[in-house]
């Protein structure tokens, strides 16, 4: 019982170690609204959230759109290239 609590306890601490961030960087080509409707169909970002993502990321040329563990990031990573956005995790 006490190994499991230790094995939990160090889980946990990974967890946070290993956070990363999904970022979204600013392109010429694609439109607010698609980006937008991307981050609500990936991140299950909502609306406001989504809007205010895409309007940082124009202005400020990058935006962290999602943070998690990179296992959890990489398909979102995956789809969002696939639609044509660009996006690293770091």
């Amino acid at each position: 019982m006490v190994k499991q609590k230790e094995e939990s306890s160090l889980l946990n601490k990974n967890d946070i170690i290993s956070q990363r961030e999904l970022i979204l960087f600013n392109d010429d080509v694609n439109t607010f609204d698609f980006v937008i409707q991307c981050l609500i169909e990936i991140c299950n970002h909502d609306r406001e959230q989504a809007e205010q993502c895409a309007l940082v990321t124009h202005f400020k040329g990058k935006c962290n759109v999602k943070t998690a563990g990179f296992y959890e990031l990489k398909p979102l990573l995956d789809e969002m290239r696939l639609r044509g956005l660009t996006v690293s995790i770091e």
